[in-house]
């Protein structure tokens, strides 16, 4: 997996004081999208150990508190980055029970595949959908267009 950014302190991608991971892999291209440049699975920076413990170092930084894990993209459900995912959502788990996980995907849950629900096994927060620029709502949280979905664990 790649990734095109993270943000060890983020106020704007789920509730609370956050870090975020923006991740590379899109296979929905949905016109209006405002992170196209993360489509391409294969741009960006390669998705490393030491990422991983830097999350998890940001995440038990005591200085600033944060109440846990954004993760977006590209898509973090796209086919090839669920290893990944995975795993950094059991070590973040397993490093930092008391934090949530908010992840956006724009599959849909119904049609998510079985490697794909194992991980919402280890998140709290699922925001679902393509954004569709003819429902783009700037008034909405969380989310870019109506369609879209805030989900709370557990999941369907």
């Amino acid at each position: 997996m790649n990734y095109h950014k993270y943000i060890d302190i983020d106020v704007i991608n789920g509730r609370g004081t956050r870090c975020t991971l923006f991740v590379a892999g899109c296979e929905h291209k949905c016109p209006g999208c405002y992170n196209k440049s993360t489509w391409r699975a294969h741009s960006g920076h390669p998705f490393t150990e030491q990422i991983v413990e830097q999350i998890i170092h940001d995440l038990k930084d005591t200085r600033i508190k944060r109440r846990g894990l954004s993760l977006s993209g590209g898509d973090p459900l796209f086919p090839s980055n669920c290893p990944a995912i995975y795993s950094l959502c059991k070590a973040v788990k397993k490093a930092c029970p008391d934090k949530d996980i908010w992840l956006w995907t724009g599959y849909m849950l119904e049609k998510l595949n079985q490697t794909q629900r194992e991980i919402l096994k280890h998140i709290d927060v699922l925001v679902d959908g393509p954004f569709k620029q003819e429902l783009a709502d700037a008034a909405l949280e969380f989310r870019g267009s109506s369609n879209q979905r805030i989900l709370e664990a557990p999941f369907g």
